[in-house]
């Protein structure tokens, strides 16, 4: 399925429109904004022992600050895409950005746990959203041909960012103190994300008043139910891959813990399924590229049940590092694929709205079963049934994913 519209009305490669140069530069623009953005989400994790025994507060408390920013980064993701649906997406990544960098450096003063859990959701929750979703919409305008890599490697700076962020904010928390190093992210925020912003100040091709959109979806029935319903279909299944996918990221220390592995163990097998997941979003782009995006949305979806299973029977050392790998590797292409699904079924002038209400969806399953998960763990003793929990939200995303394929399929048949 290449390309899923009409050709690009703004010129060729030489030009600066659709699959021109300067679409490729602003897909590494962009790139590099998520990946420095994307601090927002590991920071607090690597501080959470040393923000703990400052405040003297319990570790439910002093896991507050991530629960609120998870929450500011879905409702900022939602809010900016809207905004950049009307106005173009370089006012809200300029002042995603700012908020970021101010952040930091206001988190840095905090004098209670309550005022930097505050801070910290306000501000570095908020800010960081805008390198998510309104980024991975702004690229869909940009190209056809190339969209699913496009689109993918976006996608990917979190990951980056979880690859290259956590072993700096270490040395720095280690050597400088976590308030300085925090002083320090923002001031490199603010000196690095607000020139690059610059490169995104060119409207999009064919989003304005007179334009549908370049690759405008239709704006009435998609897939023979109404946008609302197919909207609020993409959310369940956001919700539900994504519960399934924190099981392993969110609890994979834990578990080599609870092994006897150690925690040292577990943080490398994390690193592994970020790095794969990086390899896996770049490889699937590829694909959604040539399938589609409900199609790669299925193919991940079933890969992501099979990893899931293979933790079920194997739990030795070198068992769990390969399990880690393949995971990375196999579900990689599943939040992607929604913003190519976006694109196929709804105006391009909709899509940072609906692309981050869907990506805000993932982040709420991650939520939901990272906590689940645990609950889960805290009344059983053992991750089995947290697996098996897992794979039944799984086989919902699935579920929906094929169903929706169907109806594709049939009214592509009909047409």
């Amino acid at each position: 399925m290449r390309g899923l519209g009409s050709a690009p009305p703004h010129g060729g490669p030489a030009g600066d429109g659709v699959e021109s140069r300067y679409a490729w530069m602003r897909l590494a623009a962009s790139l590099l904004l998520a990946m420095i953005g994307g601090v927002g989400l590991w920071s607090v994790v690597v501080a959470l022992p040393v923000v703990q025994a400052e405040f003297g507060v319990a570790r439910a408390g002093a896991s507050l600050p991530y629960t609120l920013a998870m929450v500011g980064f879905a409702l900022g993701g939602i809010g900016l895409g809207r905004l950049a649906d009307r106005i173009g997406v370089f006012s809200p990544v300029a002042a995603g950005s700012a908020l970021l960098g101010l952040g930091y450096i206001v988190t840095a003063h905090a004098e209670s746990m309550w005022l930097f859990t505050l801070a910290y959701g306000l501000t570095i929750g908020v800010g960081s959203s805008v390198v998510f979703g309104p980024l991975v919409a702004d690229i869909s305008h940009w190209f056809s041909r190339h969209r699913g890599i496009a689109v993918a490697l976006c996608a990917s700076g979190n990951y980056f960012a979880g690859a290259v962020w956590p072993p700096i904010l270490q040395h720095f928390i280690a050597t400088a103190g976590w308030r300085e190093t925090h002083i320090g992210i923002g001031v490199f925020c603010l000196a690095t994300m607000l020139p690059l912003a610059l490169a995104l100040r060119r409207s999009s091709p064919g989003t304005g008043p007179r334009h549908g959109g370049a690759d405008t979806a239709p704006a009435g029935l998609a897939l023979g139910m109404s946008p609302n319903a197919l909207q609020a279909l993409l959310i369940v299944a956001g919700v539900s891959c994504c519960v399934a996918m924190a099981m392993p990221q969110v609890h994979i220390i834990a578990h080599c813990i609870d092994l006897g592995y150690g925690a040292a163990r577990g943080a490398e097998m994390l690193s592994l399924m970020l790095g794969c997941g990086v390899v896996s979003r770049l490889a699937f782009g590829l694909i959604m590229d040539r399938i589609g995006g409900l199609a790669t949305l299925l193919l991940g979806s079933a890969l992501q049940a099979f990893a899931l299973a293979l933790f079920l029977p194997f739990d030795g050392l070198v068992s769990l590092y390969v399990i880690s790998a393949v995971f990375g590797l196999f579900q990689g292409g599943i939040v992607p694929s929604y913003a190519m699904i976006v694109r196929q079924f709804f105006p391009a002038r909709q899509a940072g709205a609906r692309v981050g209400l869907v990506l805000s969806s993932t982040l709420a399953g991650m939520a939901l079963g990272g906590w689940m998960s645990g609950a889960i763990f805290d009344a059983t003793g053992s991750y089995q049934v947290a697996l098996l929990n897992g794979i039944l939200w799984n086989m919902l995303n699935m579920s929906i994913a094929f169903w929706l394929l169907q109806r594709s399929w049939r009214r592509a048949a009909h047409a």
